[in-house]
């Protein structure tokens, strides 16, 4: 048994387009029952391949399933997700209010509306207000019951011109950074940011998609809409078709009648459920309640594979490790050992959120080996 634990977990997946595999050893292409490891020579003319703006890298369906790719835990469970989304409404609406919400049950770890909420740091960049004005807000909605892992400016560069430094630093100095909140989007916009053509938009998405991916967090980008209707309401958010074009989703809040409190929070992502959830604002906090929503959230079906490594492999154990082959051995299911192994790395997120098991999948030199901890394992 090693006495090295792997820190980090791997979390859900939401299918971000730039998911990256677990492991850089993957390179190297060995069978459970032995094979040979890539010579340094081809390992070079592969490189060199790389370099060559006429070869178009591809990766097999066989080397797909045999890659444990690093997934993403949400943040509030079928709500929000690592990524970069876009939450549209008209001024004046409530938005802040929503997000200084959105941001305090992260900070804290404590369940939203009844949805599971993951805790970490948070940044909010209330853009169009004040310190003084926070304060006043913040208090009247939570009382002075406080976090010290979220965090404010009520100033920031923009993008391209020093916004990126800012938050690479703020990341280095929180790691574990979960969610930043830009209100406004048009704050943080470059000079010349004013320009909505279709590029520009996509251009600014996708430089705040790749920071986002890149760090595993979620950048929740306040925005306005049009005053027009469509017959798509997403189409309603300000700019081009770019801006959601290149993200991950949208968030779109309505109030059925201007000066009413109740409202709809209507929600579509690339991987997550559509959902449109009603609220009504608290008159005395101005928190928003959940009062119903439209659909319920869909659950995956039972993992009977997860479920017999849960009882029979980990129950007492802190720690496993072992080949394909031991694995199987373990538990009541015909399965062979190769596919095992490629479900274990598809399934690796719901092991982890279900039984709180981490998985990991190595090639060595004797084969495969299959290692398993629990999340609290100090020692493994």
């Amino acid at each position: 048994m090693e006495n090295k634990k792997e820190k980090t977990a791997p979390d859900v997946s939401v299918g971000a387009d730039t998911e990256q595999p677990i492991s850089k050893n993957t390179i190297s292409s060995i069978s459970e029952n032995g094979g040979n490891i890539k010579s340094f020579e081809e390992l070079q003319r592969e490189m060199q391949l790389q370099s060559d703006p006429s070869y178009l890298q591809t990766i097999s369906m066989n080397e797909l399933f045999d890659t444990q790719y690093r997934s993403k835990q949400p943040l509030i469970d079928g709500l929000l997700y690592p990524g970069t989304y876009i939450f549209a409404g008209s001024p004046k609406l409530g938005k802040s209010f929503l997000m200084a919400q959105l941001a305090y049950h992260v900070s804290t770890g404590t369940p939203l509306w009844n949805y599971p909420t993951r805790k970490g740091t948070v940044l909010y960049l209330a853009l169009e207000d004040d310190y003084r004005r926070l304060q006043e807000r913040l208090y009247r909605m939570f009382g002075t019951e406080s976090t010290d892992n979220l965090y404010f400016s009520v100033s920031a560069s923009q993008l391209g011109n020093g916004l990126d430094e800012q938050f690479a630093r703020f990341v280095a100095e929180h790691r574990d950074t979960k969610l930043i909140i830009i209100d406004t989007l048009q704050k943080v916009r470059e000079v010349g940011g004013d320009n909505y053509s279709y590029a520009n938009d996509y251009q600014i998405m996708a430089r705040l998609k790749s920071f986002a991916d890149a760090h595993g967090l979620c950048l929740l980008l306040v925005h306005h809409t049009r005053k027009q209707n469509a017959d798509d309401k997403f189409d309603m958010i300000s700019g081009t078709s770019g801006l959601l074009g290149a993200a991950d989703g949208a968030f779109l809040l309505q109030k059925e009648k201007r000066t009413g409190n109740a409202a709809t929070l209507e929600v579509s992502g690339r991987d997550q459920q559509d959902q449109k959830l009603y609220l009504i604002r608290n008159t005395e906090t101005l928190l928003w309640d959940l009062q119903k929503a439209e659909t319920e959230l869909w659950k995956e079906p039972p993992e009977p594979l997860l479920d017999e490594i849960a009882e029979l492999v980990m129950k007492d154990n802190p720690y496993w490790e072992g080949s394909p082959t031991a694995l199987v051995a373990l538990i009541n299911m015909d399965i062979q050992p190769h596919v095992i192994t490629r479900k274990l790395n598809v399934l690796a997120g719901r092991l982890y959120t279900e039984h709180g098991i981490l998985f990991r999948s190595e090639r060595v030199h004797e084969g495969r080996k299959l290692r398993f901890w629990k999340d609290n394992t100090e020692n493994a």
